[in-house]
């Protein structure tokens, strides 16, 4: 990998992680058109690093808080007493089915599921679902009922949502975008379906990344050009990945996600004529 590929993998990862369009997918699809080698699931989960630095950068109050009194809960005896310490264990079982179902499937999630037939499979499939998910929010408005708030997230929609991020183990599903598609089905509003997504991708991103870094780190360290390529795909990673948290939730407070299924569906059509036509492999 040169220095330049680095930068635009990087690049790639902090624009498309946070967008319910799939990071993964992307960076699959890019160097395949590209006629580059696949980067692979572990440099993907390195560098996702970046873009958790950037949720917890963005989000460092509530992170605070959240931490503070899960913390304070604990020491005291009553840890669902406060709703701070309550989102955190809520955001704890919402982050067990991907581990679970992670641990479970993790050589076809590294092999077989990373063939682009996957990718575009995921990429159409998914659009379609938050197309319904869009149309049902849309028809509680016009029938007058209001959205629920990050504040009314309770066990059954941390649970539910977080079996939703399971899905997004599928390269081309989107962990935001199936995240916030649960959300959507659970009738949350928009941006409070994204805050959530972010957040609760905290501890499964770190886990990932952390994993394959111990993993991978003799191979790292045996080329000194890896430690500086994936150091600055990780570092843009991170600066991009804060714009585009702040881009997506002010963009979802006025907007549906309509421009981000129309982009999916076309993105996943388009990859399906490319391998039809022998342009480039699976």
């Amino acid at each position: 990998m040169t220095l330049i590929q680095a930068i635009l993998l990087g690049l790639i990862q902090g624009l498309t992680e946070f967008l319910p369009i799939s990071s993964t997918a992307h960076l699959r699809i890019i160097p395949a058109i590209l006629g580059w080698e696949d980067p692979g699931a572990a440099f993907t989960a390195i560098i996702q690093i970046g873009t958790l630095a950037a949720v917890m950068l963005y989000f460092r109050r509530d992170i605070a808080a959240i931490l503070k009194s899960v913390v304070a809960g604990i020491l005291k005896g009553r840890p669902l007493e406060e709703a701070e310490s309550k989102m955190g264990w809520m955001i704890a079982a919402g982050t067990v089915p991907i581990v679970a179902f992670g641990l479970l499937f993790k050589h076809e999630i590294e092999t077989t599921l990373r063939s682009l037939y996957w990718i575009s499979g995921a990429l159409i499939v998914l659009a379609l679902v938050l197309s319904m998910a869009e149309w049902k929010i849309k028809k509680r408005l016009q029938e007058g009922r209001a959205l629920k708030s990050m504040e009314e997230i309770g066990w059954k929609e941390a649970l539910l949502i977080g079996l939703a991020q399971a899905v997004a183990l599928i390269p081309g599903s989107s962990r935001s975008g199936t995240t916030i598609t649960g959300g959507l089905l659970l009738n949350l509003s928009r941006e409070s379906a994204a805050r959530f997504s972010f957040l609760l991708s905290l501890p499964a991103v770190l886990a990932a990344g952390l994993f394959e870094l111990y993993k991978t780190w003799d191979l790292i360290l045996a080329d000194q050009g890896n430690i500086v390529n994936l150091l600055v795909a990780t570092l843009t990673a991170a600066v991009v990945g804060y714009l585009s948290i702040a881009l997506l939730l002010s963009y979802l407070k006025e907007h549906t996600t309509s421009i981000f299924i129309a982009y999916r569906l076309a993105a996943g059509a388009a990859l399906l004529l490319l391998l039809g036509g022998g342009s480039i492999q699976p």
